[in-house]
C-alpha cells in the first residue's frame, strides 16, 4: 500500500514538473511572438516616410517665397480644442481605397458656372499650379502639423468656369461609391485651398485620395475630400456623406467649445 502510495506521488509531480514545463514553453513561446510583433511595429514606424521625427516647422521656418502659408498654422497654439498631435499619418475612410483607373480619371466642374469644364488626368496635371503649408486636423482628435501640399488652387478653377453670384456652397464628389461632401464657397475659394497632387514633395498614395485630393486646411478633414472627381457649385446647402449622419454643416476645428464637430455642436 505504501509503496502505491508512493509511487503515486512521484507520479504525480513528475506530471505537475512537465506540465509547468509546457506552460513556461508556452508562455516562452507568446512573449517572444509579442517582442516580435513589437518589433515589427516599430521597423515598419522607422521606415514609414510620412513618420514626422522633428518636430514641426514654424511658418518662418518655411523661406520658399513661392508657398502660401495657411493663416492657421501662424496661431500662437497650432492645436484646436480637444486635438492631439500625431507624427504619423492615419488612414481614414468612409469605404475603403477604391480602385481608380489613372487612364480613364476625369474631373468635372458643373452647377451654378458660365463655363462647366472637364478635364483627363493629364489637362488636370498641366493646370496652373501651387503650393500650401498648412496643418490637418480629423474630426477624430488628431492633427498632423506641418504639411506641404502641392495642386491646383480652388481660386484657378473658378476663375476658369466662372462662378454664377449666386453660388453659395460647393459640392465635392469622390471615388469612393458616390462619397460627397459640402463646403461653404468662402472656405473653399480660400487662399490656401486646392485640389493637391502631392504631399511633402511626393505624389499623394491612394490610400490618402491620391491621385487628386481636395485640401480644405481651415476645415476639418473630412471636408478635404479624398479621390476627387468634380465638385458642383449650388445656391443651398446641400448635406453630404458624413453631414448626413450628424457631422457638423460647416466643420471649423477652431469653432465655439470643442470645435465643430456635429451638427449639435
Amino acid at each position: 500500500m505504501v509503496l502505491c502510495t508512493l509511487s503515486s506521488v512521484l507520479g504525480t509531480r513528475s506530471a505537475l514538473r512537465l506540465a509547468a514545463s509546457e506552460n513556461n514553453k508556452a508562455q516562452s513561446t507568446k512573449y517572444r511572438a509579442l517582442l516580435i510583433d513589437v518589433m515589427s511595429f516599430l521597423n515598419n514606424l522607422i521606415k514609414d516616410p510620412k513618420y514626422q521625427s522633428t518636430e514641426p516647422r514654424k511658418p518662418e521656418e518655411v523661406t520658399d517665397p513661392d508657398v502660401i502659408i495657411s493663416p492657421d498654422t501662424r496661431r500662437e497654439n497650432r492645436m484646436p480644442p480637444g486635438q492631439s498631435r500625431t507624427k504619423k499619418w492615419p488612414v481614414l475612410d468612409a469605404h475603403g481605397t477604391p480602385d481608380v483607373d489613372l487612364a480613364t480619371w476625369s474631373f468635372a466642374v458643373d452647377g451654378l458656372v458660365e463655363h462647366p469644364q472637364e478635364w483627363s488626368l493629364d489637362e488636370f496635371m498641366q493646370l496652373p499650379a501651387v503650393r500650401v503649408y498648412a496643418d490637418f486636423h480629423c474630426v477624430t482628435r488628431w492633427s498632423r502639423l506641418d504639411n506641404l501640399w502641392g495642386g491646383v488652387p480652388t481660386q484657378e478653377l473658378a476663375k476658369i468656369v466662372g462662378i454664377k453670384p449666386e453660388a453659395k456652397f460647393v459640392l465635392a464628389f469622390g471615388y469612393d461609391h458616390g462619397w460627397t461632401t459640402n463646403v461653404p464657397i468662402e472656405y473653399f475659394l480660400n487662399e490656401d485651398s486646392l485640389f493637391a497632387w502631392s504631399h511633402d514633395g511626393a505624389p499623394i498614395p491612394p490610400e490618402h485620395g491620391g491621385p487628386v485630393r481636395l485640401i480644405i486646411p481651415q476645415l476639418y478633414a473630412w471636408k478635404s475630400a479624398k479621390w476627387v472627381k468634380g465638385v458642383r457649385f449650388l445656391e443651398d446647402d446641400q448635406a453630404g456623406f458624413w453631414e448626413e449622419g450628424g457631422y457638423h454643416m460647416r466643420g471649423v476645428p477652431w469653432g465655439p467649445g470643442d470645435g465643430e464637430r456635429f451638427r449639435w455642436s
